[in-house]
C-alpha cells in the first residue's frame, strides 16, 4: 500500500493562505496521514520529484506577482531546463486564494496549475478560485473544495485496516508545549550576535524624526518617519521597500495578559508535540510571556473561522461554546462576518466577550490559536545618494469608525506614530527587500511619475537619487484633496521646480466645485505625456490606492495614445500593453 504521505505547500502574504494551508493540515491528520504544512519558499524545492501527493495553496499580490515567501519557488518551477516528465509521479491539487476586484484575479494559482500539468504531475481537481469579494469570503469556494478533495484523495489512499476518520468531536494535540523554567525574565529574550539584516535577524532602527505632514485640521494623519540605518549593512534604490515589524500596545498586552490570568515575567521553551514540525523561526528559546504577546501573538488582528473552532474546545461555559460553534460551523458564516470581520473585531475583543471560555485556554494552545504578527511593507520615500545612512517613509495613521464604539487602528501605523525621538532611545525592528519597480539606469530616459496622497513615496525617492546624478526629466503627477492640508513634501517639489529638475503637475480635488485628479491632468497634458513616450522613450509609473484610481489612469493614457497617437481602441490597449511587458510601464498598489 502506498504510504500515506500529503504535503501542503503555501505562499501566503497576509496569512489567509496560511491558515487555509494549516487547516488542510489537521484535516490530513483526522485522516491518518503524514502531514508537513510548510511554505514554498522553506521547503527544498528539488525534493519536489520524490512527492506523491502535494497539495498548494497559493494567493495572489499586487499585480498578478507571487507572495514573497514563495518566490524563489516560483522562479525554480518557471526553469526551462526542467524536463517534461520533472514531476510524473506526483497527484496534486491548487487551491488559489485572490480578490476579483483585481484584473490578475488568481493568476498565480492558475499559473502555476498550468506549469505542474507542463511537468508531468496529475491534477486531482480543477483548481480552485476563492474569492475574497464573495459575501462568505473564500470559505465559499474552499469548504466544497475540501469535500471533493477527501473524496477523490481517499480512495486514492484508503485508510488504514482497522482506523476511521478521527471525529471532529476529538481534539488534536497542539503543535508546541510551553515547558516553563524556574527563573524570571532576565537572561530570557536574549539578543542574538550581530547578522546580515534579514527577516529572520531585522535590525533595531532609532527613530530620528517623527513629522506630521498634513494640517491638524486635516482628518488623515500622515506621518515623515525618519530612522538611522548606521551599521545595519542594509543599502537600497528607488522603488525598494522597508518591512516593519510591528508590536501590540502595552495596554493591550496588559488586558491580554490579564484576560488568560498570564505572568508577563514568566519564562519558557517551546518544544514541538511532533519531532519533524520545526519551532517558530520569530521566537527566541527561552522567551518571556512578555514578549510572546507584546511581539509575536497577532491579538488585533481580525479572527478567522479557525479560531472560533478551536477556541470552542476550551469553553466551560455551554452559552458560550454554543455561539463558537455557530461561528464556525458552514451555516453560522454570515453570522460571523457580521459580528466580526464587518465591524473588524480583534481578536483581544472576541476573547473578552468569551469571558468563561477564555480564562479556560490552555497556554500549550497560544500559537495554534493566535497567529503571529505579520511584518508591513512601506515604500522607501528617500534616497541614500540624498540621506547617508537614513531611511524614511510616508506614513498614513489608519483610524477609522465602524458599529464598534471604539475606533478601529492599524497595528503598524499607530504604534510607529506613537514613537517620538524625544522619549530616548526609541528603536524599530526593520529590513529591506528589493521593491516591484525598477528606475531606468541611462542617464537621458525621462520618467513620468504618477503618485497621488501617499503614493509619492518610491517617486520621492527617485527624484532624490536621479538629482543626485544630475538626470533632468522628472515628471511628476501627484494628487491630494488640498493644497493647504496634504501636499506632502510641497515645499520640495517647488524648490525643485525651480532649479529645473522636476516638472511638477497637482491635482488638489477638493480645492475647486469640480473635483480634479491626476487621471485629468494626465489627459490636459496629453500632447507633453505622448511626446515624452513616442520621442523620449520615456518610463511611466504609477503608484497608490488600489480602488478606482489604477483604472482611471489607465483610460486617461489610452485615450492621450488615441488622441495624440491617432491609435483606435484596439491599439491603444494593445499599446499600453506593450509599455507593461516591456517595464516602460510599472505599477504598485495596494488595498
Amino acid at each position: 500500500m502506498a504510504e500515506r504521505k500529503l504535503l501542503v505547500l503555501f505562499g501566503s502574504q497576509t496569512g489567509t493562505a496560511q491558515d487555509t494551508a494549516e487547516r488542510i493540515g489537521r484535516e490530513a491528520k483526522r485522516r491518518h496521514f503524514h502531514c508537513r504544512v510548510e511554505a514554498l519558499d522553506s521547503y527544498p524545492v528539488a525534493q519536489l520529484i520524490q512527492e506523491l501527493l502535494v497539495v498548494f495553496v497559493c494567493a495572489t499580490t499586487g499585480q498578478g506577482d507571487p507572495p514573497d515567501n514563495m518566490k524563489n519557488f516560483w522562479r525554480f518551477i518557471f526553469r526551462k531546463n526542467l524536463s517534461p516528465a520533472s514531476l510524473c509521479q506526483m497527484d496534486y491539487a491548487v487551491l488559489g486564494l485572490g480578490d476579483s476586484s483585481y484584473p490578475k484575479f488568481n493568476f498565480i494559482a492558475k499559473k502555476l496549475h498550468k506549469r505542474l500539468q507542463q511537468l508531468g504531475a496529475s491534477p486531482i481537481l480543477p483548481v480552485a478560485l476563492g474569492d475574497d469579494q464573495h459575501d462568505l469570503g473564500p470559505d465559499a469556494v474552499v469548504d466544497p473544495w475540501l469535500l471533493d478533495l477527501w473524496g477523490r484523495i481517499l480512495p486514492l489512499y484508503p485508510l488504514p485496516p482497522g482506523l476511521g476518520i478521527i471525529s471532529p468531536d476529538v481534539l488534536l494535540p497542539s503543535k508546541f508545549t510551553l515547558h516553563f523554567l524556574d527563573e524570571r525574565s532576565s537572561g530570557c529574550d536574549g539578543e542574538a550576535t550581530r547578522q546580515a539584516t534579514s527577516e529572520l535577524h531585522p535590525f533595531a532602527a532609532r527613530v530620528v524624526s517623527n513629522l506630521r505632514v498634513t494640517a491638524e485640521s486635516h482628518f488623515q494623519d500622515v506621518r515623515l518617519i525618519e530612522f538611522d540605518v548606521t551599521g545595519s549593512g542594509i543599502e537600497y534604490s528607488a522603488g525598494d521597500v522597508v518591512m516593519i515589524q510591528p508590536r501590540n500596545a502595552p495596554e493591550d498586552v496588559q488586558q491580554f495578559c490579564q484576560l488568560l490570568r498570564l505572568d508577563p515575567d514568566r519564562c519558557f521553551m517551546l518544544k514541538p508535540s511532533e519531532p519533524r514540525t520545526p519551532l517558530p523561526a520569530h521566537l527566541p528559546q527561552p522567551c518571556t510571556i512578555q514578549h510572546l504577546v507584546a511581539c509575536y501573538l497577532d491579538i488585533s488582528c481580525v479572527p478567522r473561522r479557525s479560531f472560533f473552532e478551536l477556541l470552542s474546545w476550551f469553553s466551560p461555559n455551554e452559552l458560550e461554546r454554543e455561539k463558537l460553534q455557530e461561528f464556525s460551523s458552514a451555516q453560522g458564516q454570515e453570522e460571523l462576518y457580521s459580528y466580526c470581520n464587518r465591524p473588524r473585531r480583534t481578536t483581544l475583543e472576541v476573547l473578552c466577550d468569551f469571558p468563561h471560555t477564555t480564562c479556560a485556554v490552555p497556554l500549550d494552545y497560544l500559537l495554534d490559536l493566535i497567529p503571529r504578527i505579520q511584518p508591513r511593507a512601506f515604500s522607501i520615500a528617500s534616497s541614500m545618494l540624498a540621506l547617508p545612512n537614513r531611511l524614511q517613509i510616508l506614513l498614513a495613521v489608519v483610524q477609522y469608525k465602524t458599529r464598534l464604539s471604539k475606533p478601529r487602528r492599524g497595528l503598524c501605523s499607530t504604534w510607529l506614530a506613537s514613537l517620538h525621538p524625544q522619549q530616548g532611545d526609541v528603536r524599530v525592528p526593520l529590513w529591506v527587500k528589493r521593491g516591484g519597480m525598477k528606475f531606468p539606469v541611462e542617464q537621458d530616459t525621462p520618467i513620468i511619475m504618477i503618485g497621488p496622497g501617499t503614493g509619492v513615496a518610491p517617486f520621492r525617492a527617485a527624484i532624490q537619487e536621479r538629482v543626485a546624478h544630475g538626470r533632468k526629466g522628472n515628471y511628476l503627477f501627484f494628487g491630494c484633496r488640498q493644497k493647504s492640508k496634504d501636499f506632502y513634501c510641497g515645499a520640495e517639489w517647488q524648490e525643485l521646480v525651480k532649479s529645473g529638475h522636476l516638472t511638477l503637475f497637482t491635482a488638489f480635488s477638493r480645492d475647486q466645485e469640480e473635483k480634479i485628479y491626476v487621471q485629468h491632468r494626465i489627459r490636459e497634458n496629453q500632447g507633453l505625456v505622448w511626446d515624452l513616450l513616442n520621442r523620449g522613450n520615456a518610463h511611466i509609473y504609477l503608484a497608490g490606492n488600489a480602488k478606482q484610481m489604477p483604472a482611471a489612469v489607465a483610460e486617461a493614457l489610452k485615450s492621450v495614445f488615441q488622441l495624440e497617437g491617432n491609435l483606435s481602441p484596439s491599439e491603444a490597449e494593445e499599446y499600453l500593453t506593450t509599455l507593461e511587458r516591456s517595464r516602460r510601464f510599472q505599477m504598485e498598489t495596494w488595498s
